[in-house]
């Protein structure tokens, strides 16, 4: 099978790919999907030595600039962040465009953003990394697929230049009926109880702020 496995219309099932991509990153490989919002790469985030490797192919320091983790599935919120706020939350978040900065549990890989007490936990609007995230049954390591300070991509060809690197391609399609300014998820810390902070506005901000006020949270500085 090709590096770039295409979703649809290439003779491949969809479980076919999911499974491929298990495969993988359960070899401490890299791979790069498709996202509700841009297009990730993603390794499993308690393996630290994919990780590492991850972010030599982003060529940004994983002590400087943190990364999220993306989980199969709302129940699996708690096994790796203190979810202090009440948990109809999460169901009216997410799965979504949306990043909940959650204290960590001891439970995550220490080695992953190792100088925060907190953690960026996604479950974006694909069945695809649903699917993924849940066969690996740990988290996920995620990231846009983009070198750092470059511009975030939509299609698999914007970043065609890290194709050598990874180990996997999935071609979901061109991308950004989510998020077509390219904003990214809206990241929002919800690690103090009764308050939120807008870490970024991302693109779902104004449906976020509806969510977490009507749920009585107050925004802190």
């Amino acid at each position: 099978m090709s590096k770039i496995v295409k979703l649809t219309g290439n003779g491949v099932s969809f479980d076919e790919i999911v499974n491929l991509a298990v495969k993988l990153l359960k070899e401490g490989k890299i791979i790069a999907l498709p996202t509700d919002t841009l297009y990730g790469v993603a390794t499993l985030a308690q393996n630290t030595e994919a990780v590492d490797a991850m972010c030599r192919i982003k060529r940004r320091d994983n002590g400087k600039k943190n990364i999220a983790i993306c989980v199969g599935s709302i129940e699996d919120i708690p096994k790796w962040g203190k979810v202090l706020f009440p948990q109809t939350i999460l169901s009216d978040l997410l799965p979504g465009p949306v990043t909940l900065v959650l204290e960590r549990k001891s439970s995550l890989n220490p080695c992953l953003n190792p100088s925060i007490s907190t953690i960026g936990i996604r479950i974006p609007k694909s069945k695809f990394i649903q699917d993924v995230a849940s066969a690996c049954g740990e988290p996920l390591a995620l990231t846009s697929a983009n070198i750092s300070t470059t511009t975030s991509t939509l299609a698999v060809q914007e970043f065609k230049d890290m194709w050598p690197s990874l180990d996997l391609v999935v071609d979901g399609g061109i991308l950004g009926q989510c998020d077509p300014h390219r904003l990214g998820s809206t990241v929002v810390d919800l690690s103090v109880k009764g308050f939120f902070k807008v870490i970024r506005n991302g693109c779902s901000l104004e449906r976020t702020l509806l969510v977490l006020e009507r749920h009585g949270l107050k925004m802190r500085e």
